[in-house]
């Protein structure tokens, strides 16, 4: 499926999902990228319903478009925020870290859009059969949880066995790797980092100015050892975690050392002991822009590079 039928699914102007980032992804951020023309996502994290019902609310005072919400199954609110997605008709809703099927139905009687984050082929397959609207496959260049497949290798193989729209997530930030993610058969794509240092972010200061003076090394992946690795700036953290995982620390000693991580960065502004979560293409964001200032310099750009793009005779 094209980019326009995507466009056309979901009623937005641009095929440009804003990433679910915890702690980040707030009705300010979805809104100003769902007003720009992209898909403004929400993230409800970790955070009880009460969070979840009340950007919603403040969504809906921003913007008229449509807009998605995150919901990250690992959450020990995942039933809670659940029903309350559905109760609130969000029209789009993304699943991550786990298998939305006993939701699917719930949230399809509301007509909401289910678009669940696949790390491989299988899953992909699965959650279309139990009725999946499109997949988001995130290749392993992300921020935050990633898996192993990078995205290159990932959203064609994925493409050529579902019927439904691919949107391409991990390591795009400009015009080229949209245009990329476009030519392997994705209907659309999905950003993070770049956002991150949009004006309508909340995240803290600190925390835009460590994206913005990373270099192409600097995001790197701990936690291996948990079964649920997360890229981050390194800093005093990553080192320490990675220390502990040469150091034979347990699972559940690895665990423990990142809880509250996030949050110290992106509300605290303490990104030498926080996470600072970013995917590889940090080195590519070297300014702060508006959330439409962004959108359309995706949209222009790639446009313009398609558009030369020919082989000579």
């Amino acid at each position: 499926m094209g980019y326009l039928e995507l466009c056309k699914m979901l009623d937005i102007k641009y095929p440009i999902f804003q990433g679910g980032m915890a702690w980040i992804s707030d009705a300010d951020l979805a809104g100003a990228v769902s007003n720009a023309g992209g898909l403004g996502i929400i993230a409800a994290g970790n955070a009880p319903v009460e969070y979840l019902e009340e950007q919603v609310y403040k969504i809906r005072k921003i913007t008229d478009k449509p807009f998605g919400v995150n919901i990250m199954l690992m959450s020990p609110f995942k039933d809670a925020v659940a029903e309350a997605a559905a109760f609130l008709e969000v029209p789009v809703i993304v699943s991550g870290a786990g298998s939305p099927g006993k939701y699917m139905d719930l949230w399809k009687s509301k007509g909401s859009k289910v678009f669940p984050v696949v790390p491989t082929t299988t899953m992909a397959k699965r959650l279309v059969k139990i009725g999946a609207d499109g997949v988001i496959c995130e290749g392993t260049e992300a921020g935050g949880h990633v898996g192993e497949l990078t995205t290159m290798s990932l959203v064609p193989q994925v493409v050529d066995i579902v019927d439904v729209p691919v949107i391409a997530a991990g390591g795009i930030a400009d015009a080229r790797g949209f245009a990329a993610a476009l030519m392997l058969g994705a209907s659309g794509v999905q950003i993070g980092t770049r956002f991150l240092t949009a004006y309508e972010c909340n995240v803290h200061q600190n925390y835009k100015e460590a994206i913005l003076n990373a270099k192409d090394t600097d995001a790197v992946v701990s936690g291996r050892r948990t079964g649920h690795p997360v890229r981050s700036i390194k800093n005093r953290l990553t080192s320490k975690l990675k220390k502990m995982e040469k150091n034979g620390a347990s699972p559940e000693e690895l665990e423990k050392e990142g809880v509250g991580a996030l949050r110290r960065a992106v509300v605290e502004g303490d990104i030498k002991n926080g996470s600072v979560m970013s995917g590889q293409i940090a080195g590519l964001v070297n300014k702060e822009e508006s959330c439409e200032e962004i959108i359309m310099d995706l949209m222009s750009s790639t446009s313009l590079l398609i558009k030369n793009f020919k082989f000579e005779e």
